[in-house]
């Protein structure tokens, strides 16, 4: 069950738009003391609810071209984890999750290009002890992200 009061809620609006606001700035923009939003900053960071701030990058004017998401199926239950930690040393996946059915992982795979993309299932993830096989959907574009909504009706 999520603690915040409604002060909490307006720090993580705010910063969930501009991590790197100072907390002075902050403060001012609602009308609260800066030693307050200091405190409830660390209270939510202690609690896990929020971690450091980091700069989003742009993977296409880095070079990556090319995004899909893949789904995993793992031969035997008991791999699942080995699988998982031999998915977190290929960089170009940025994010792992475990899903229900058929596919145990479903894994969303930056990559230069269409030729890069195979490689990165063909010779590293499907060589992986224990992955039975893949399917892979290519994205277009990403046409919006966001963070969870945070509101108090929970």
């Amino acid at each position: 069950m999520n603690q915040l009061d409604p002060i909490d809620v307006r720090i993580v609006n705010e910063l969930t738009k501009d991590a790197r606001m100072p907390f002075v700035r902050l403060a001012k923009k609602l009308k609260v003391s800066n030693s307050l939003v200091h405190q409830r900053i660390q209270k939510m960071k202690a609690a896990g609810i929020i971690s450091n701030a980091v700069y989003l990058l742009d993977p296409l004017k880095l070079g990556y071209e090319t995004y899909a998401f893949t789904q995993i199926m793992i031969e035997n239950p008991k791999q699942h984890k080995k699988v998982e930690d031999e998915l977190e040393k290929i960089p170009e996946i940025v994010e792992c999750a475990n899903i229900a059915g058929r596919y145990a992982l479903f894994v969303k795979i930056y990559a230069r290009n269409n030729k890069h993309l195979r490689d990165i299932i063909y010779e590293r993830i499907l060589t992986i002890d224990g992955v039975e096989g893949t399917n892979t959907t290519m994205s277009f574009e990403t046409a919006f992200m966001r963070s969870v909504p945070i509101s108090l009706d929970n």
